[in-house]
Order: C-alpha cells, then sequence, then structure tokens
C-alpha cells in the first residue's frame, strides 16, 4: 500500500514537473518571438538615431559660421553705431553732383542700417533707389543686393529667383522643394505608389522615383521661368507703357524718364561728339519687340573728349523722341557705356525719303521671326553708315525707354535725320517699338 501511495506521488510529481517545464518552454518561446519581432525595430531605432546625430552635426558645423558672421555684424553695429561715419558721408555725397550711382544708394543704405537701430526708412529709400537706377543689363549684383535688402526689410518686392539663391543659407535641395509644390496633388498621389511599388527595389543611383519626379520638375519650372526672368511687358495692350508702372515701379513714379519732346529754351555746351565707328562682323537679333544690332568691340564716340564704346543699336517705330512736337517714322538708339559702365544714348531720326543703303544690308540678314543672334557669315558692317555727315546735337537727362524704365542715362539726339524709305519702314516687321513721350518735368534741354 505505501509502495502505490509512493509511485503515485512521484507520477504526479513528474507530471507536474513536465507541466511546469511545458509552461516555462511556451513562456520562453513568446519571449524569443517578441525578441525576434523587435530586434529589427532596434536596429531601424539605431540606424535612425545614428542620422539624427549626423543630421545634428552638420547642423552644429553650419551655425558655426553664421554665429562668427553674427558677431563680425554686432562688431560692424558697434563701430558705426555712434553714427559719426554715417554724417562723414551723407556730408561728402551731397558734394557730388547729379544723382548718386546706384552701388553708392546700397551703400549709404548699408551705412545706415549699421548706424541706427532697428528698421531706418531712409535705409529702404535709399535702397529702393539703387534698384530703380540700376541696369539690369550689367549691374545684377546691386539688383540682387537691393531686392534681397528690401525683403529682408519686410517690403513687398518681387525678388529675382537668381537673386533669391544668392542670400545666405540658401541651398539646391530648396528647389526640389518648390518642384514638389508644383507638381501638384496628382502628381504627390502617382509618386506615393510608385515609390511604394519599387521600394524593395532600390534605384541604381539610390534616388526613388518620387526624387527623380521631383528633380524633373524642377528642371521643368526652371525652363519655364529663366532665372534673370523678368515680368512681362509690351509696348502695346494691357502689358503696354500706360501699365509698366505696376511691375517697374521707376516706369510710373520716375521724374526722369524717356523719352520727351525736345523744344526750347535750351543751353549752350561748348563741346562735339567726334565718332570712330569701325566695320566688323554683323550680328543681330529679333528680341520679339524690335531688331538689336550687336556691335563687336573697338567702335568708340568720344564725348566732350570722353572715350565712350558703342554695344549696341535698336530700332524704334516711330521715333521716341520728338523735335519740337514732331514724330518721325523711326529712330535708331545706339548705346554707348564707359569704362566706369556709364551709360548714353546716341539718337539717330529717320524721315521719310531715298532708300538707304545701310538699313538696307541690315534688313537683307535680319530674322523674321523671335529667336537668338544671328551672325551671316562673312558680312561686315560698319555703324557710321546709319550716321548723318553733322553730328549737331539736343541733349537732356533721361532713362531707358523700356522697363526697368532705370534713370541716369544722358541722351544725344541728333538734329539732322537721315533718309529712310517708304519700302523699309514697311519691312520693318514691328508696327509699334516705342514708348510715347514723358513729361519734361523741367530737364533743361541743351544744345551744341
Amino acid at each position: 500500500m505505501k509502495r502505490t501511495l509512493f509511485d503515485l506521488l512521484l507520477v504526479i510529481a513528474l507530471g507536474a514537473a513536465a507541466a511546469f517545464g511545458w509552461m516555462r518552454y511556451q513562456a520562453g518561446a513568446g519571449v524569443a518571438a517578441q525578441v525576434a519581432e523587435l530586434t529589427p525595430k532596434t536596429a531601424g531605432a539605431i540606424t535612425k538615431l545614428a542620422e539624427s546625430e549626423k543630421a545634428l552635426q552638420e547642423l552644429q558645423d553650419e551655425l558655426a559660421p553664421l554665429q562668427e558672421q553674427a558677431q563680425q555684424l554686432s562688431a560692424y553695429k558697434s563701430a558705426f553705431a555712434n553714427g559719426e561715419s554715417l554724417r562723414d558721408l551723407e556730408a561728402a555725397y551731397k558734394k557730388e553732383k547729379g544723382p548718386l550711382s546706384p552701388e553708392r544708394q546700397l551703400g549709404l543704405g548699408v551705412m545706415r542700417l549699421l548706424s541706427k537701430d532697428g528698421a531706418d526708412p531712409a535705409a529702404v529709400d535709399a535702397f529702393r533707389k539703387a534698384l530703380d537706377t540700376a541696369d539690369w543689363g550689367t549691374r545684377k549684383q546691386v539688383i540682387c543686393a537691393a531686392q534681397n535688402a528690401l525683403a529682408s526689410a519686410g517690403q513687398k518686392v518681387e525678388v529675382l529667383s537668381s537673386c533669391q539663391n544668392q542670400e545666405a543659407g540658401a541651398k539646391p535641395e530648396q528647389g526640389a522643394a518648390d518642384a514638389k509644390v508644383a507638381a501638384g496633388s496628382d502628381a504627390q498621389g502617382k509618386d506615393a505608389s510608385d515609390q511604394n511599388a519599387s521600394s524593395d527595389k532600390p534605384a541604381a543611383d539610390d534616388k526613388t522615383a518620387a526624387e527623380r519626379r521631383l528633380e524633373a520638375a524642377a528642371a521643368k519650372k526652371k525652363e519655364a521661368n529663366p532665372p534673370n526672368a523678368m515680368p512681362p511687358w509690351a509696348y502695346d495692350g494691357p502689358l503696354g507703357p500706360d501699365n509698366w508702372g505696376e511691375r517697374y515701379a521707376m516706369c510710373g513714379r520716375g521724374r526722369n524718364q524717356s523719352p520727351i519732346n525736345l523744344a526750347g529754351p535750351l543751353l549752350r555746351v561748348k563741346y562735339e561728339l567726334i565718332h570712330d565707328y569701325r566695320p566688323g562682323p554683323l550680328a543681330i537679333v529679333n528680341d520679339g519687340k524690335t531688331w538689336q544690332v550687336n556691335v563687336a568691340p573697338g567702335s568708340k564716340m568720344r564725348i566732350d573728349s570722353m572715350p565712350y564704346d558703342l554695344i549696341s543699336m535698336t530700332f524704334q517705330r516711330p521715333s521716341g523722341e520728338q523735335l519740337d512736337g514732331k514724330s518721325f517714322p523711326m529712330g535708331i538708339h545706339l548705346l554707348h557705356r564707359d569704362k566706369a559702365g556709364k551709360q548714353v544714348t546716341l539718337v539717330v531720326l529717320l524721315r521719310e525719303g531715298n532708300e538707304n543703303p545701310g538699313i538696307k544690308q541690315l534688313w537683307s540678314h535680319a530674322p523674321a521671326k523671335e529667336g537668338p543672334q544671328v551672325q551671316p557669315e562673312g558680312v561686315v558692317f560698319n555703324p557710321a553708315n546709319l550716321l548723318p555727315r553733322e553730328l549737331n546735337f539736343l541733349t537732356y537727362e533721361g532713362s531707358l525707354t523700356t522697363p526697368p524704365c532705370s534713370e541716369n542715362m544722358r541722351y544725344y539726339v541728333i538734329k539732322e535725320p537721315i533718309n529712310i524709305s517708304r519700302d523699309q519702314i514697311m519691312q520693318y516687321p514691328f508696327k509699334i517699338s516705342s514708348r510715347p513721350v514723358q513729361p519734361q518735368n523741367g530737364r533743361p534741354i541743351a544744345t551744341n
């Protein structure tokens, strides 16, 4: 009996041990499964942590030079805080004859910001004057600096995209972000599906389909909006001269705008115009608004003994400038520039008469449609062929006759017109390619 009871207890103990062992085994298997499940997540978390640490280090590396620049700027502001340098600079500029150059207006604005704490209306005004008077063809750096300065001061200004790329901290990746917005919601949905479909098949160049799509969109956007693109304008219609001031401030509020009607009373000057124009290869372009002849280096005009290089010639229909209220069928603007960047324009008026051989040569090679510059092989042109014999002139201070209507342009309008035949006038494909006359606003007109 005792033996039987002992065997029974032994069986019960062994069963309990087996049951306990089985339960432990099951628990261990569950833990192992959880460990197996958490292991990839842990690895992913470690990877993300490493990436975050790397990104943090990159930000710290970028922050270091910015902190150094901030310290330098603080030192500059401390040096100019008493305003003495600003007063000296303003006093020196008041002695200057004529308006300040765009570069000096820009420097004056910066000096005012350094000398005064917070926003300064006079600094904003200086930046606007720099922007209004800068030549968009040769003063890109000044334009960018003035636009960015006005934008940072909270002023409403349209900043060129190429100028935005020059801002501190701008990165190439920002273009992709802009492209993502331009792509639209439909493209984003397709990107997501493409990305999911190829998630386990990385691209050979380590870029997802979405990234490549964004790059394509960015390239398309850049092509549609070139970095130096200006707001559109025209010589007639809704984008015509009456509305230029909506997008180009100087066209609307400038006081020395061109062209004008030239009439007495007249002042007298004692200098002459002496040209040294030379033959060179013909280069002509149709820009959709006029024909422009780009002149090869070497041709010069001496004005009061100062040499100016001839840069280009453009044609107007009708003439922009008027003589005693009289307009002419066409006009030619010959743009000159000296070594310091100062620009002057010589205006030749065209009256209807005999055929003009110089015009005939240009018209025979001028492109009929808008497009790139044309350089006919072996064709040589001399700008002197479009000048009258006598260079007696009327002169005044004006502006560009096209947007952005920048001022500080000296004009010399030749009194003696040259001939152009009626057929040649009709062959010119632009019915209107000139701006109406602008108010004189008391500007003096001189003659030699």
